[in-house]
């Protein structure tokens, strides 16, 4: 038989749920603008009833209801489309973070005609052809070192411009890691707080709500992936690495490399290991400052290293109107002191490398001649060594241009004294230093007796840079020592030129050992470099260094801003689609709250009847 008092109890449950309904409707007004926050539903139930199907029921037939219960307040979520969004949302913040560094490093090349290189270096080699004309004019001496000094001034503004993006890269770089540490510690310690909450029942939907919105965070700056095994163990992964387990947080670290101008690289906190990120916005920063701007730098190093190397070659063998020969026209900085080349690279105190830049051949060649040898050089290339094969019917020209079209670092080219020049390029690899030729050997006689650069073929002849005294397996002693890094920054006109300018070189000795005063061959020569096939790096002029570069950097540009604008696409569409699904709607929630505000009413007004029924039968009967 039923309570007397049952109706009591049931009212007072269906109160308490509707203030519940009512209550968690306020909250999501509340959080109606607050980031990350989910909508959350109170589920309702049926409270269970008096009798049950397997007790005795004699005098009454069926269940009698006994009202409603909370059961849970659970928030709406679509963890399928969050997995998705997380996947995927790295992918726009890397393509976001290209597309604004790519706008500031093109201002860099959208310079005014008046101040750029290209326009400098014209006017350079224009002064050269007026020197070739007018051989005893002052005035066209003062021309060509006043252009120079232009010249160099523009150069090294543009290694300044670019490596001020490297360093406010480099900076981002920084606090980009420590927001990754950051994130991923609130991550471990917001799961230590929802397994506690979890353990004594409760669903904790805000610190939920607050994990995500961290994820999400996370997710913009690397590219990480989630993995719920358990309702107790939230992972977080990148690159196949653990991030977050639990309430365990891995970090990154810091380490200064300094072949790579003082930057930084990504390491593991606790392993010390490199960190591979490749994408989200921290991913595209390090390949802006790792790839992007260090090929940028690079180039401009590659192409100011190789022009003002060979104009220095003619004319230092020249002579000026003062007769003064000897001098090179811009200044060039050795990285060492040592004549070999020979460095200290651990600070041990003993010398255990040789950086050298460049080999001059002692052996006069013909570009036709056929060489009628065969064997196989091989030189230093990106990750390890590359072959270049010769045979008897190639010529000298077939054979310089097989090394260059190689992948090796190392390219060559005839001076003006038809000798065999071997050059160093930049490095790809950042742990190898730039201009250091670092192997160079030939199993037969093309580098040895035929153009006087090797002392001896095979292996035990071989040049090799991880050791001192390297220069020693060579046969010819013209050679040059690496310059320090980053050449395009410090490069200007000789200062005994610019002291006298009629120190100027733009003669040759003739064969009767006088030098004509009308003699401007060297001029001519100087003059002509603009055209040379230099072989800097992949390009083959000068000329063909700036149209590739600004073409190659408008060209990147357009690639991030079209790539970040579709990703940005599809990201608006899935968010919409969470913040349809989980967003509070102001007028869903008004509308409830006044729903739920008649069923409070309602459920008063039952108690207020069911305690006059009880007041009847206590207070009434029998009256």
């Amino acid at each position: 038989m039923g309570s007397t008092f049952s109706g009591i109890e049931l009212g007072k449950r269906s109160i308490m749920a509707h203030t519940d309904a009512i209550t968690t409707a306020g909250h999501n007004i509340s959080n109606a603008n607050t980031e990350g926050y989910s909508r959350q539903r109170v589920n309702l139930k049926e409270f269970d009833p008096l009798y049950k199907p397997d007790l005795e029921r004699l005098e009454r037939k069926g269940m009698i209801g006994q009202g409603m219960d909370a059961q849970s307040i659970e928030r709406v979520r679509d963890e399928m489309l969050d997995q998705r969004i997380t996947s995927i949302q790295h992918e726009e913040s890397y393509w976001d973070t290209r597309s604004k560094y790519y706008t500031m490093i093109e201002a860099v090349y959208n310079e005014p005609e008046e101040v750029s290189i290209r326009s400098n270096m014209d006017k350079f080699w224009e002064g050269w052809q007026e020197l070739s004309m007018h051989p005893e004019n002052q005035a066209a001496r003062q021309a060509v070192v006043t252009r120079g000094e232009s010249l160099t001034d523009a150069i090294r503004s543009k290694w300044d411009n670019l490596s001020g993006i490297g360093s406010l890269i480099n900076s981002d770089i920084e606090a980009t890691v420590r927001q990754v540490n950051d994130y991923a510690k609130q991550i471990a310690a917001v799961n230590t707080e929802i397994v506690r909450s979890r353990a004594m029942g409760d669903n904790p939907n805000d610190l939920l709500d607050r994990r995500d919105l961290l994820v999400d965070k996370l997710s913009k700056l690397v590219n990480i992936t989630t993995d719920q095994r358990d309702s107790d163990e939230f992972m977080v992964h990148l690159d196949g690495q653990i991030l977050v387990q639990g309430g365990v947080a891995r970090g990154f670290d810091l380490e200064t490399v300094l072949d790579n101008n003082a930057y930084s690289k990504l390491v593991w906190e606790d392993t010390r290991l490199d960190a591979n990120v490749s994408s989200g916005s921290l991913g595209a920063l390090i390949e802006l400052r790792d790839v992007d701007i260090r090929n940028e730098i690079q180039g401009l190093n590659t192409v100011t290293m190789n022009f003002a190397d060979l104009v220095n070659d003619v004319h230092r063998n020249a002579y000026g109107a003062n007769n003064v020969t000897g001098l090179d026209f811009f200044t060039e900085r050795p990285f060492i002191e040592n004549v070999n080349g020979n460095f200290d690279s651990d600070g041990d105190g003993q010398f255990d490398k040789s950086y050298v830049f460049r080999f001059t051949g002692n052996t006069k060649l013909d570009m036709q001649e056929q060489i009628g040898l065969e064997g196989t050089m091989t030189f230093s290339g990106p990750s390890g060594n590359v072959e270049v094969a010769y045979h008897p019917t190639d010529s000298v020209e077939a054979v310089i241009n097989r090394i260059n079209d190689s992948n090796g670092e190392v390219k060559a080219y005839l001076d003006r004294n038809n000798h065999l020049v071997l050059k160093a390029t930049t490095a790809k690899a950042i742990e190898n230093p730039d201009f250091v030729i670092r192997h160079v050997e030939d199993s037969g006689f093309f580098l040895t007796g035929y153009s006087g650069i090797l002392q001896e073929s095979g292996a035990n002849g071989a040049y090799d840079f991880n050791q001192s005294d390297a220069v020693s397996a060579l046969r010819t002693q013209d050679f040059s020592v690496s310059p320090v890094l980053n050449p395009a920054g410090y490069i200007e006109v000789n200062q005994a030129i610019r002291n006298d300018v009629m120190s100027v070189a733009a003669a040759f000795m003739d064969a009767s050992g006088n030098v004509n005063s009308g003699d401007a061959r060297a001029a001519v020569e100087i003059a002509a470099i603009r055209n040379t096939k230099i072989m800097i790096g992949s390009d083959r002029t000068i000329d063909d260094y700036f149209a590739d570069s600004v073409t190659n950097v408008g060209l990147k540009g357009e690639q991030a801003e079209n790539n970040y604008n579709s990703h940005l696409a599809i990201m608006m569409d899935l968010r919409g689609m969470r913040d349809s699904i989980s967003g509070v709607n102001i007028d869903e929630e008004l509308s409830d709250i006044l729903k739920f505000q008649h069923g409070y009413n309602a459920a008063a007004k039952f108690i207020t009847v069911w305690d006059n029924l009880i007041d009847t039968v206590i207070n009434r009967l029998g009256v």
